[in-house]
């Protein structure tokens, strides 16, 4: 029976850790706040200047194909990583595989580009 307990030894000390973790991470934004605020403490500093306009404004849809293109290459990206790694092991199949994917991630690359979605005009 000790030694059973002693098996999930490692998940009591994970969860332990997890929740010390969650318990700071709740806790620090109470201590570390603003207990005095004034006009200077609590103006905007990510950008340099006061928001100008409704935070629910719209957007050009150009920012919107742009970051949807970035998702298909970054995960194009995360699919080659594993593929490389094993491609001795893949073999033909594995190979094909891989130059069908990149294929069709090409052609849409091309329509993309032709249809002006890179264009900022």
């Amino acid at each position: 029976m000790n030694e059973l307990l002693l098996s999930y030894l490692p998940v009591v000390i994970f969860i332990g850790v997890a929740l010390v973790i969650g318990t700071l991470m709740m806790a620090m934004p109470f201590m570390v706040a603003v207990s005095n605020p004034d006009p200077e403490k609590v103006s905007a500093y990510e950008c340099g200047f006061k928001a100008f306009d409704d935070a629910r404004m719209k957007f050009d849809v150009r920012f919107y194909l742009v970051a949807l293109l970035f998702i298909i290459f970054d995960l194009e990206v995360a699919f080659l990583f594993p593929w490389a790694v094993a491609f001795r092991e893949v073999g033909a199949f594995g190979y094909w595989s891989v130059m069908v994917f990149l294929g069709v991630l090409t052609i849409g690359f091309i329509y993309e580009w032709r249809k002006g979605a890179l264009e900022w005009n």
